[in-house]
C-alpha cells in the first residue's frame, strides 16, 4: 500500500486526489494532509480517511481540531511537516503559488517522491529543484494533463531523438475574442472556462494564457528540453492533452477526457496502471478535433514566459510573483482584465536579473514582489 500526502487538499486537484485514494482504498492511504482556512473540509477528511498529521493556515485553527486524536500543525513549518512526514511514500502537491517551493524541497531531502501539481515550484526554482531530486534519487512525477501526457508518450523513449514537445491549450475562457474585446470584459466571463473545473487563480491564468506559459517553463526543467524545443499550439477540444514529435517525424499523443483524476491516478500508480471509473473518450461521437497556431501578440502572458525563461534567473521569479498578486487584485475588481499583463510587462522590463540564484534569493525576490503595492 502506498502512503499519500497532500499539500491543498481542499483545492480542485487535491479533492480530485482525495477522490483517487476512495475508489482505491487497497491501494493508497491518506497518512497527512494541509488545508488553508477549511476546517470543516478538514474534519470531513480527517473522519473519512484517519490521517495522523494535518497542516492548516493559522494557529487559532488548530482549536477546532483539538477533539481529534491527530496530529495538528500550521503555517509554512506545518506545510513542511507535512511534506516530510516520515510515513509518506509520495506527496501530491496541489498547493497554490510558490509557497510550495520549501514544503516540496524538503520531502524531495526525506527521499519521498513528488507527485507535482504546484507549477510554481519549478517556474521559480526548476534548476535547484531538479538537481536535488537527482542528488536524492526521487522521481518528480507530473500531474498536469499536458505533463502528464509528454511523461506517457516518453516512456521507453531515447530523449535524444526528441524533435520537439507539443504542449495543447484550450484557450481559456475568451479563446475567441479579440484583444480590443478583452478591455471590458468581466470576472464571471474570465471563471467561465469552457472545458476545465479548476479553481479561480487557475482558471485566470488559463484565460491570460500565463497557465500556458507556466507549463512551458515547468516542462523546460522536467523534460531537461532547451526552450526552442517546446512549442504550444491551440487545441480547443482539450483531448490531445500534449504530443512529442521525434526525429523520425512520428508523433505521438496521449488523448483523453478533460479529467485530472486521470494524471493523478497515473502519477500515483507509475509505472502501472490501474483501472478508474469515469468518462470515456468516445471518438466517433466526437468526431472533429481542432487546432489553431499559437498568437503570441493575442496571448501576451504567454509570449512573457518564453520571455522569461530565456533571459533564465530571477526573472521567471518574478514573473511568476507579479502574476499571483495581479491576477488576486482582478479578483478582488481592483483592475481590469489585460492590466494583469500590463503590471507583468512593466516589473519585467524594470527588474534587475539575478543568474543562478539560491533559495534564499529565490525567496527574498519573490516576498519583495509579492508585498509592493503596484498601480497600473
Amino acid at each position: 500500500m502506498k502512503k499519500i500526502g497532500i499539500l491543498g487538499a481542499s483545492g480542485s486537484v487535491g479533492m480530485q486526489g482525495l477522490d483517487i485514494i476512495r475508489q482505491h482504498p487497497e491501494e493508497y492511504k491518506l497518512v497527512s494532509f494541509a488545508v488553508g482556512r477549511s476546517i470543516d473540509l478538514a474534519k470531513e477528511i480527517i473522519e473519512e480517511f484517519s490521517p495522523a498529521i494535518v497542516s492548516v493556515q493559522n494557529e487559532a485553527d488548530k482549536r477546532e481540531l483539538q477533539d481529534y486524536d491527530i496530529e495538528v500543525v500550521h503555517g509554512e513549518a506545518g506545510l513542511i511537516a507535512v511534506a516530510g512526514y516520515p510515513d509518506n511514500d509520495m506527496l501530491l502537491n496541489a498547493i497554490l503559488g510558490s509557497v510550495g517551493l520549501r514544503p516540496t524541497l524538503h520531502a524531495i531531502e526525506q527521499g519521498i517522491d513528488i507527485a507535482l501539481a504546484n507549477k510554481e515550484t519549478l517556474v521559480v526554482a526548476g534548476e535547484l529543484v531538479m538537481q536535488q531530486a537527482k542528488k536524492y534519487g526521487v522521481n518528480i512525477l507530473p500531474v498536469d494533463s499536458e505533463h502528464s501526457a509528454i511523461f506517457q508518450c516518453l516512456n521507453g523513449e531515447n530523449p535524444d531523438n526528441i524533435e520537439k514537445i507539443i504542449i495543447t491549450a484550450s484557450g481559456g475562457s475568451f479563446r475567441d475574442k479579440t484583444r480590443s474585446e478583452l478591455e471590458n470584459v468581466t470576472l464571471e466571463d474570465a471563471l467561465n472556462h469552457p472545458n476545465w473545473s479548476m479553481g479561480q487563480k487557475i482558471t485566470i491564468d488559463s484565460a491570460t494564457m500565463m497557465n500556458k506559459g507556466l507549463e512551458v517553463i515547468e516542462a523546460k526543467w522536467l523534460f531537461d528540453l532547451p526552450i526552442e524545443k517546446i512549442e504550444t499550439i491551440l487545441h480547443q477540444e482539450s483531448v490531445i492533452h500534449s504530443m512529442v514529435e521525434f526525429n523520425d517525424t512520428s508523433v505521438i499523443a496521449q488523448l483523453g477526457t478533460p479529467d485530472m483524476r486521470m494524471p493523478i491516478l497515473y502519477a500515483f500508480s507509475y509505472p502501472d496502471r490501474l483501472p478508474r471509473q469515469g468518462e470515456r473518450l468516445d471518438l466517433a461521437k466526437l468526431g472533429t478535433l481542432n487546432f489553431k497556431e499559437m498568437d503570441f501578440d493575442r496571448f501576451r502572458c504567454l509570449k512573457f514566459a518564453y520571455e522569461a525563461i530565456k533571459i533564465g534567473g530571477t526573472m521567471p521569479v518574478v514573473m511568476n510573483a507579479v502574476n499571483e498578486v495581479a491576477v488576486q487584485m482582478f479578483l478582488n475588481g481592483e483592475i481590469s482584465f489585460l492590466d494583469i499583463e500590463r503590471l507583468i510587462e512593466r516589473e519585467m522590463q524594470q527588474h534587475e536579473v539575478i543568474q543562478h540564484p539560491d533559495l534564499e534569493t529565490i525567496l527574498k525576490v519573490d516576498a519583495d514582489y509579492k508585498s509592493r503595492h503596484y498601480e497600473v
